[in-house]
């Protein structure tokens, strides 16, 4: 005798309106979370001296592009510095950030993999771990770096809404010293 069963599933309107409540709610989040990000939407630039570790200022012009994308947003950004020799060197900067299963945490979706996946760089083959952060009026991008000795190097770059524009604080941390540290601000075109 062949019998077979049929799972049935019940549902009932309390747990239908719970699951609609839900729905809602994580579409606000969502919602909150990407009108958080629009504050940051634009053009800056500004300039800073550096100081270097002979203690000398090194002028060095900054600007960046924060803007949206189809699954989260962008960040480009450039830097120049004018050497006391004449020689400039410029160098720039394009990461896009996706959301992560954290809030306000952002992954850095810097190559794709074999399925078309937009996914981190991996740091133990010497490529930067980037990721991004917004904590009320600041947009936080980390980028690290393990060293071939088991090193590490940390560049921070906290970006703060302000009215005009935004206040950069730029540093890079060295196995736990800070190495140069740059703050200017970036006036919104």
């Amino acid at each position: 005798m062949n019998t077979t069963r049929t799972a049935t599933w019940s549902v009932s309107r309390p747990m239908i309106g719970a699951l609609m409540a839900l729905s809602v709610a994580l579409l606000l989040l969502a919602g909150q979370a990407r009108a958080e990000l629009d504050a940051f939407y634009g053009s800056y630039a500004g300039s800073a001296d550096v100081m270097a570790l002979d203690g000398s200022k090194i002028p060095r012009d900054m600007s960046v592009v924060i803007s949206g994308t189809k699954t989260g947003f962008q960040v480009q950004w450039t830097s120049v510095t004018y050497r006391s020799d004449g020689r400039t060197t410029e160098k720039s900067y394009t990461i896009d950030f996706v959301p992560s299963d954290r809030e306000a945490v952002y992954a850095a979706a810097q190559k794709k993999n074999v399925f078309g996946h937009e996914v981190q760089l991996d740091p133990m083959k010497g490529e930067p771990y980037v990721w991004a952060r917004v904590s009320r009026q600041t947009l936080t991008v980390y980028s690290l770096f393990v060293g071939a000795d088991g090193g590490y190097s940390l560049q921070q770059y906290d970006r703060t809404l302000t009215e005009g524009g935004l206040q950069l604080r730029f540093q890079t941390i060295r196995d736990g010293a800070i190495q140069r540290a740059v703050e200017t601000f970036l006036t919104k075109s």
